[in-house]
């Protein structure tokens, strides 16, 4: 059985030749691998110890259950889709909005795993049934307008929780990320998340040196006096050590509210297969379903012990398409630093050691990324909001989501925020359109010729209808336009 960890090795080992690739079933020397797979862990770490902060779970675990994913992904894949999975930010405004209602992180982790778990349904269902299904179910409009409300959702939780505890600080982060995404090239620029944190790091260092403690709020409590960075934890952790687990709980209300995250979630894996699947040359159509599949299954492996959801990740994309190795052997490599630095409990320290100014900065430019992705949808899949069709759903969903509207249905249970915006949108959007006159109708295909073939002759320029995701030459290599772990 045919499992896709036999690698042949390309060339000398050494340096590919100029303009040659080395294939995902090629590799190179073990030392160049593993400097590669160590190079892939430094892309992902920026958003993949970012978002588990955020959500308010232990980041040691995150770092080691997504070696774990990758694991699982790679083996389900049998090497044909070289990815790596790590923590998911789609699941950020959940998280949020599920411990504003006095959910804690059981209830997160328990609506978070049934998230995997319908994840993997429909990747089944695309294996069964083709890729069809999803765009008939979710076109551009409905996917770019969940993905819109996840985003801008979160604004509350940096205006109220981060940025109040150290404004100037969290100012000068939003400008120092801000640089770095817009003017550093190549590698440095899909690292400028991290980029942005250890600048944050350091520069709430030296104001604890010059101007001592702060009075400010903490995590959107009372305020009081406190260090910017305390490093008291990490003076205090082992070096080596086992993360801290825990068992998840189920509310069909956290639940609610997480489900709509699967639109982001297919629509991102989406792009991400049909990415790598340019890159190498290796038509991809038959791995969409096993992947989306493969995503859900490691995630739900991962909240069943308390860690957070995994996605794909553009960011190691992105270092595939500038090395141009997209050998597997890398990824078994990067996943396997993953297991080790999730060992190491003091690593966890420090990065919960985060200043909340400084994830203020940081979470000011990530949030609206990821809600303006939703924007990029529409304009990739050319959506005209023109038509009453696609404006009314879409407006109606987005504010009530962002908004954080309502609806009571009994004495114990509402809807409400992300899970009401989405069931509006989506519900809204079919409704409306089997009610709509015929000229209101009068559209695209809900599925473009790039998502199911590859030897159509448009393919070179065609953007995926679901994610926005460019395949047009360099565009398309480096892996759609997804920030940080979005």
């Amino acid at each position: 059985m045919n499992l896709g960890v036999r690698w042949t090795l390309h060339g000398d080992g050494r340096t590919p030749a100029p303009g040659a690739v080395v294939r995902p079933d090629e590799r190179l020397s073990w030392p160049r691998t593993a400097g590669l797979g160590a190079q892939h862990v430094v892309a992902m770490f920026g958003a993949s110890f970012v978002a588990p902060v955020l959500m308010g779970l232990d980041p040691n675990l995150a770092i080691m259950m997504s070696g774990v994913a990758t694991m699982v992904f790679l083996l389900a894949t049998r090497g044909r889709v070289p990815s790596y999975l790590g923590c998911s930010l789609s699941f950020v405004g959940v998280a949020a909005a599920i411990r504003a209602s006095g959910g804690d992180s059981s209830t997160v982790t328990g609506a978070v795993l049934v998230v995997g778990l319908a994840l993997f349904l429909a990747g089944l269902a695309v294996r069964r049934f083709g890729a069809r299904i999803i765009h008939a179910a979710m076109p551009p409009i409905v996917t770019g307008a969940v993905v819109m409300l996840i985003g801008f959702n979160l604004a509350p939780v940096t205006a109220s929780t981060y940025w109040p505890q150290d404004q100037w600080t969290a100012l000068l982060v939003m400008l120092f990320t801000g640089l770095a995404v817009v003017c550093l090239r190549g590698f440095w620029s899909r690292v400028a998340i991290f980029l942005g944190l250890v600048f944050g790091y350091a520069l709430s260092w030296v104001l604890d040196l010059v101007f001592g403690r702060i009075h400010s709020p903490v995590g959107g409590g009372e305020a009081v006096d406190h260090w910017r960075l305390d490093l008291s934890g990490v003076a205090e952790a082992d070096w080596l050590g086992l993360p801290s687990f825990h068992a998840p709980s189920f509310e069909w209300s956290a639940i609610l509210v997480a489900l709509p995250v699967v639109i982001a979630l297919i629509a991102e894996n989406a792009g991400h297969v049909k990415a790598v699947g340019e890159m190498t040359g290796d038509p991809l159509d038959d791995q969409l379903g096993t992947a989306i599949a493969a995503d859900g299954a490691a995630s739900v492996l991962s909240t069943a012990v308390g860690g957070p959801p995994n996605t794909t990740y553009s960011e190691n994309i992105g270092v595939m398409a500038a090395t141009r190795v997209y050998s597997t052997a890398a990824y078994w490599a990067a996943a396997c630093f993953a297991l080790l630095f999730g060992l190491c409990p003091k690593f966890g320290a420090v990065v919960a050691a985060i200043p909340g100014g400084v994830l203020g900065g940081i979470t000011v430019i990530l949030y609206g990324m990821i809600g303006l992705l939703g924007a990029q949808i529409w304009i990739n899949a050319k959506v005209d909001l023109r038509n009453p069709l696609n404006l009314v759903p879409a407006a109606a969903g987005i504010i009530i989501g962002v908004g954080g509207v309502s609806l009571k249905i009994t004495d114990t249970f509402e809807l409400g925020g992300i899970a009401l915006g989405t069931i509006v949108v989506i519900t809204g959007y079919h409704a409306l359109r089997a009610f709509a006159p015929a000229h209101l109708k009068e559209q695209e295909p809900l599925l473009d010729a790039g998502t199911s073939a590859y030897d159509d002759a448009s393919a070179d320029t065609a953007v995926d209808a679901s994610t926005g995701a460019s395949t047009d030459g360099a565009a398309g290599r480096q892996g759609g336009g997804r920030p940080a772990g979005a």
